[in-house]
């Protein structure tokens, strides 16, 4: 190609070029996970040479020529009314002004929201008829474009430039430093790690450990009101998760929240694993878990059914557990609260990608007898799926702008880590995540019986988010068809954390309600109502009929057989990783 120059005096056909490279380099990319999946027997099955969406893909690609040209034709003359200019303002890594300042770094962004959204289209034409082929391709596309942004790199980033510039070099010490800390302690920094301390200013809810053993801690917190609903809340936090995400700080604490309006609260503490625990199954978690969780709460608040509430795989185990006391003709809870939890797993999301029969066969031969997954290897997996809030985005903050990490709660409890037992890892996701056979009743033997979600037959209510990454609404609401009594389903905006973790007096986002048991999702959906704020006040006003007459707060800790071991948070939540 003859060189020309465009805009400012710059060598056009070089960029040209440049975003030319970047989009061979995309296909190439999809080749070879095409190529992967044929190699791992997928293809058979996955690709059908017959499928009509080539002429798709053919449309696509002429598409992109066309647009191509557009944008080529527009830095050659910028007045011209073909310029293309694909939209960004909605892209944060796009939005500071330098990025449209300078011809060339407009050209670079353009032209890579170009070949990026090709590429994300491309996918949905290729002809593969297998549903889990197309999400893996689908999320292994996504990561090799976040990866590829010219705001991930310094010479093609504006703004790391301009800093530069500004600092007269000190941003780029600055992030050579963040970046050698980060390659020391093997993470990458998301917040001031400095700013806080559970126990000090995250958990910091009154109460106290009435009971503890190799698996848990239940914590029973001081009400806040003179009188409270004599059926007590049992929360059952992810064991993938310390469980201070729901008592992070007292203005967004649902804990605290829950005590203010007049419930009792119990909470599980799970234990971090070290290698002494990683015999641990996940009948191990169900027995002298979560029943022995409701056990105790039964024995201190003299009630024979409590509330209990699970959160994520918490209410998954939960799930289990209730299964399981059904089938020994118990019904040991009054109400189950699930909050972003999967029971039908045919549609896992994003978390399946990582998900075959070789990777489960690995683990099963490795820590499946014995060991731990470690809380390292489970954060990279969470970052990896949302890349570009929690990895790129700290990327150019910390490394290339040379910037310190800003004190953020939520990403503090992130990057507090926890280990899973190598046996309860391995149970979980053969069972579920890959069979999915804890939707068929008695096809799971659990704690010694058949597993049948379907004799869980105590009012339930579903609480999942529109934007969940980790558990798709959709794929929550297939857990209501599974109980065998009523279902409430909510659904709340934002994502997995976010959308839960909501507090009520902010008044932020919404929630939609539909008191319809519809089948599907969609038709769900389709005639819900959307109402401002957060869910919490919906599910409270759902508790407090199930939750009994209002008696006065009790003012001690445990009782004659579970004394006070010692206050909240407890050790337990304390124990890295």
């Amino acid at each position: 190609m003859t060189t020309s120059s465009g805009p400012a005096g710059f060598d056009t056909s070089f960029w040209f070029k440049a975003g030319q490279d970047m989009l061979r380099g995309m296909q190439d990319f999809l080749s070879q996970q095409q190529s992967a999946l044929e190699q791992g027997g997928i293809a058979a099955k996955a690709f059908d040479p017959k499928n009509d969406q080539t002429e798709a893909l053919n449309r696509l690609q002429q598409e992109f020529l066309e647009r191509y040209a557009k944008l080529w034709a527009g830095m050659l003359n910028p007045a011209s009314e073909n310029q293309q200019a694909p939209a960004a303002g909605a892209d944060r890594r796009f939005s500071a002004q330098a990025w449209s300042e300078s011809p060339v770094f407009d050209y670079i962004r353009q032209a890579y929201l170009l070949n990026a959204d090709y590429l994300s289209r491309a996918v949905e034409c290729l002809p593969v008829s297998d549903r889990r082929a197309r999400e893996r391709m689908r999320f292994l596309v996504r990561q090799y474009i976040d990866s590829m942004s010219p705001a991930n790199f310094a010479a093609t980033n504006p703004e790391f430039i301009k800093q530069a510039l500004e600092t007269k070099g000190e941003s780029i010490t600055r992030g050579v430093k963040n970046l050698i800390s980060d390659m020391e302690k093997g993470a990458l920094t998301m917040t001031d790690g400095s700013a806080f301390e559970v126990g000090r200013n995250l958990a910091t809810t009154p109460g106290a450990v009435i009971f503890e053993n190799e698996l848990f801690q239940l914590l029973q917190y001081a009400p806040t009101t003179d009188k409270v609903h004599e059926r007590p809340l049992l929360i059952v936090p992810p064991c993938i998760n310390k469980y201070y995400i729901l008592d992070l700080q007292p203005e967004n604490s649902f804990v605290r929240h829950a005590l203010d309006k007049g419930i009792r609260v119990f909470l599980v503490s799970w234990r971090n694993p070290g290698q002494e625990q990683g015999q641990l199954r996940w009948d191990d978690y169900i027995e002298e878990g979560v029943l022995r969780a409701i056990d105790v709460v039964k024995d201190v608040s003299g009630t024979e059914r409590p509330n209990v509430l699970g959160f994520c795989v918490g209410g998954t185990m939960t799930a289990c557990a209730l299964s399981v006391a059904a089938a020994r003709a118990e019904l040991p809870v009054e109400s189950f609260t699930l909050l972003t939890t999967i029971l039908d797993f045919d549609e896992p999301g994003d978390l399946g990608c990582f998900i075959d029969e070789a990777s489960v066969v690995a683990r099963e031969n490795t820590i499946g007898k014995g060991g731990l997954l470690t809380g390292r290897e489970l954060s990279n997996v969470f970052a990896l799926l949302r890349a570009n809030d929690l990895i790129w985005s700290n990327v150019v903050e910390n490394y290339l702008k040379g910037n310190s990490p800003k004190a953020f709660d939520l990403l503090y409890w992130n990057s507090d880590s926890t280990n899973l037992p190598g046996p309860f890892a391995a149970w979980y996701l053969r069972n579920l995540y890959l069979e999915n056979s804890l939707r068929i009743p008695g096809r799971l033997e659990i704690a010694g019986v058949p597993a049948d979600l379907g004799r869980i037959t105590c009012p339930c209510y579903f609480l999942a988010t529109r934007e969940d990454h980790i558990v798709p609404w959709h794929s929550a609401y297939l857990g209501r068809r599974l109980m065998g009594g009523e279902t409430t389903f909510t659904l709340g905006a934002s994502g997995h954390i976010a959308g839960v973790i909501n507090p009520a007096a902010k008044n932020r986002r919404s929630y939609w309600t539909n008191d319809r048991a519809v089948a599907s999702a969609e038709e769900w959906f389709e005639t819900a109502q959307e109402s401002p704020g957060s869910w919490w006040t919906h599910w409270v006003e759902w508790l407090r009929p199930r939750s009994g007459k209002e008696i006065a707060a009790p003012r001690k800790f445990g009782n004659r057989r579970y004394a006070e071991i010692e206050p909240a948070p407890g050790r337990y939540v304390k124990v890295p990783a």
